[in-house]
């Protein structure tokens, strides 16, 4: 019983150390990390010296929609890469399960995720140097903005299993990202009901599919368990579901 975990680990960490050096040694993974810092801390600087408040709520309200393309721009690589190299065949061959396979590449892009996420650290300090702000408001929100980036990346590793196209991967994952945004917009949840009142389907899709509703609640400073069980359950069905097409792609 010891054997497996220990082989379950050491699989994974294989593929972790590999994925992690693609990652931080990818110049154009820079590149894209330098642009959603930039707009992310420039539409912070912009409402704190409209506001002069000393929170970080507006940052954390655009995160949704720059995520639901950042994310994308780094995941699309993972298969579609090694497909179109043609090294696919060949990692799906290691004497590896193809679970720590996904695995291994899931965490490397968490890791990159939270190295990235890391950089809006600076705001925090400026913040307690400058007076007292809400630290519990802003930890909620940022356990909600690692949960909402980790379901993000399993729905672009998904997505890239699908195809051999980075670009194609990239407009697909964005494309599903934004839906799981847009549809708990406020204007989109009116529209949708309007269309057919006696069903109240825009009403239904926020509560039940959208992020937009869980994530939000994080960022008023509520931590709820069964936002937390939405995103866990949701980025491992994903996870399950790359694994299922990987083995299928396989054979």
């Amino acid at each position: 019983m010891i054997g497996r975990p220990l082989g379950l680990l050491g699989g994974v960490g294989v593929v972790l150390r590999r994925e992690t050096g693609a990652y931080f040694d990818s110049s154009i993974a820079y590149v894209y990390a330098s642009v959603f810092l930039l707009l992310a801390h420039g539409i912070f600087m912009n409402a704190f010296f409209l506001n002069s408040v000393l929170e970080m709520r507006e940052y954390f309200r655009a995160l949704p929609f720059l995520l639901a393309l950042f994310i994308p721009a780094i995941t699309m690589r993972s298969w579609a890469e090694e497909r179109s190299h043609g090294t696919f065949e060949i990692v799906m061959t290691l004497p590896l399960r193809s679970f720590e396979v996904v695995v291994g590449k899931y965490v490397a892009s968490l890791l990159f995720f939270f190295a990235v996420l890391l950089g809006s650290f600076p705001i925090v300090i400026m913040l307690l140097f400058l007076g007292k702000p809400d630290l519990g408001l802003i930890f909620s929100s940022y356990l909600g903005a690692v949960l909402l980036g980790a379901l993000f990346l399993a729905v672009g590793l998904f997505v890239s299993g699908l195809t051999r196209e980075q670009i194609v991967a990239f407009v697909l994952s964005a494309f599903a990202c934004a839906i799981l945004v847009l549809s708990g917009q406020e204007k989109v949840v009116e529209i949708l009901d309007g269309l057919a009142p006696q069903w109240q389907a825009g009403t239904w899709i926020a509560g039940s599919v959208s992020v937009l509703p869980h994530y939000e609640r994080f960022t008023t400073g509520l931590v709820n368990l069964a936002d937390v069980f939405y995103f866990g359950i949701l980025s491992a069905f994903f996870l399950v579901m790359n694994e299922i097409t990987l083995k299928l792609a396989k054979y």
